[in-house]
């Protein structure tokens, strides 16, 4: 018989200690270390003789090449969702979606299910947060109960994969993982054992049986997945629902995905009647047509396959103490002071004395380079208080030298402003040719501050 083991397991970052500690030696997180007891060694393998192992154990090789047809992508006709995936859901697929609470993943999930059982797909829909009529609540409210869904609510892991084995079904969601336990697992329900444990079970059923599982998964206040990092790397794709508090939009984001784009977004907008996909993102975060303020800025992005236009806002004020203040809400704080220092060294712009704050309006976060040059010359009209032209997008990196850098795909960014009214674009000096608009093109970031701003 198989002596007990016991474990320390980090709650926060799923590392495995052999003694207790007061700190985690891999998250550095304290009091996170809890004890946790095995029955048989890990992955539960039995010790076999050798020479004796049967033919079911042998490893059996393939080859490359295949007569099966590849599997055809199973589309839920959410667009957005679809989109994120990479053109709808790969069969024997393990999906995890992560989101703040009360971001809408539920809701999501009850629409992708009901929209792909109405395209005549084989859906469960398995709540360990929800009892069945809470669901069908929520559904009469968003006008889903027509949908042919197979509802269920259940904790118990065992008790799940036996129903999944039972019958055959194209597509299965877990809300959610955390919710789950197994009997194989001596640890507390929503551990990090029994996540992992949980986790690994479902991924092993998708692969057998070619059933698509989504599993939602919760964050910690960090915003990282609650639970191992070993589960993301379980699945095959990380989806991340992403939503500011006070606004209605929604943005679903790939994180990793083994069959598509890990860069692609979904937008959608929170309603009465749950989530509503957003085709054109651009017009949404750039909102009404008014006149330009100084400190604002179109910055020309690109999402994923997508090109995205959104509002960069500036403001400059006098510092009312010692020490002057940088807020940023949407972008990153350390790539503000490299655009403040660069100003000041470069082009003589300073801001010694002056809170700076930079928002993205709408809600949406900026991680690429490209908008550099955006902030920077937001910056710079808040200070001077001369506005940008009304019909002007701008992109562009900015290097510590002060030159202005082309970016990637710089003609799909010039394509949606033109396609959004706006008639020109502020840019490095190289997109110049070809363009579909008129293009401003600058070398250095001195030549673009004073020619745009020569009053200031």
């Amino acid at each position: 018989m198989a002596r007990d083991s016991a474990i320390y397991v980090c709650q926060s970052c799923g590392n495995v200690h052999n003694k207790w500690a007061g700190q985690c030696g891999g998250c550095g997180q304290w009091n996170t270390l809890v004890q946790e007891t095995y029955n048989t060694p890990p992955g539960g393998l039995k010790a076999e003789t050798p020479g004796k192992i049967s033919r079911l154990n042998q490893l059996q090789f393939e080859t490359l090449e295949s007569e099966d047809a590849i599997p055809v992508r199973m589309v839920t006709g959410i667009d957005e969702f679809d989109r994120v995936c990479g053109g709808g859901v790969v069969p024997g697929s393990a999906i995890l979606i992560a989101g703040d609470p009360g971001v809408g993943k539920s809701t999501l999930l009850l629409q992708v299910a009901a929209s792909a059982a109405l395209k005549n797909l084989k859906v469960a829909y398995i709540s360990g947060e929800e009892a069945v009529e809470q669901i069908r609540g929520r559904a009469g409210r968003m006008g889903l109960a027509k949908a042919p869904v197979d509802l269920a609510a259940e904790t118990a892991l065992r008790t799940i994969l036996e129903a999944l084995k039972r019958e055959k079904f194209d597509l299965v969601i877990i809300d959610s993982i955390q919710t789950l336990w197994s009997d194989a697992v001596e640890a507390a329900q929503g551990s990090v054992s029994q996540v992992r444990a949980c986790a690994g079970e479902l991924v092993r059923l998708a692969k057998k049986q070619s059933t698509s599982i989504i599993m939602v998964g919760h964050v910690t206040k960090e915003g990282q997945i609650a639970g191992p990092r070993v589960v993301e790397h379980m699945v095959d794709a990380v989806l991340s629902f992403e939503g500011e508090r006070g606004y209605p939009f929604r943005i679903l984001r790939g994180t990793k995905n083994r069959f598509g784009a890990t860069d692609e977004i979904g937008v959608f907008e929170m309603g009465d009647a749950g989530l509503r996909e957003v085709p054109n993102p651009s017009a949404l975060f750039l909102g009404d047509g008014h006149e330009r303020a100084s400190g604002s800025a179109v910055f020309a992005g690109i999402e994923g396959s997508r090109p995205v236009l959104v509002e960069v806002q500036a403001l400059v004020a006098p510092s009312a103490y010692g020490t002057p203040r940088r807020a940023v809400v949407g972008w990153d704080s350390g790539r503000l002071a490299m655009i403040l220092a660069v100003l000041e060294a470069r082009c003589g712009v300073g801001f010694g004395q002056k809170d700076v704050y930079l928002n993205v309006a709408g809600g949406l976060r900026i991680s690429e380079p490209a908008g550099d040059l955006c902030a920077a010359l937001a910056l710079v009209s808040a200070l001077t208080d001369v506005p940008l032209p009304r019909d002007c997008v701008v992109f562009g990196e900015i290097s510590l030298s002060g030159d202005i850098r082309s970016v990637s795909r710089a003609e799909g960014r010039l394509k949606e402003a033109l396609k959004l009214g706006f008639s020109s674009a502020v840019t490095a000096q190289s997109v110049a040719e070809n363009a579909p608009l008129q293009v401003r093109g600058f070398t250095t970031l001195v030549d673009a501050v004073t020619s745009l701003f020569p009053q200031g």
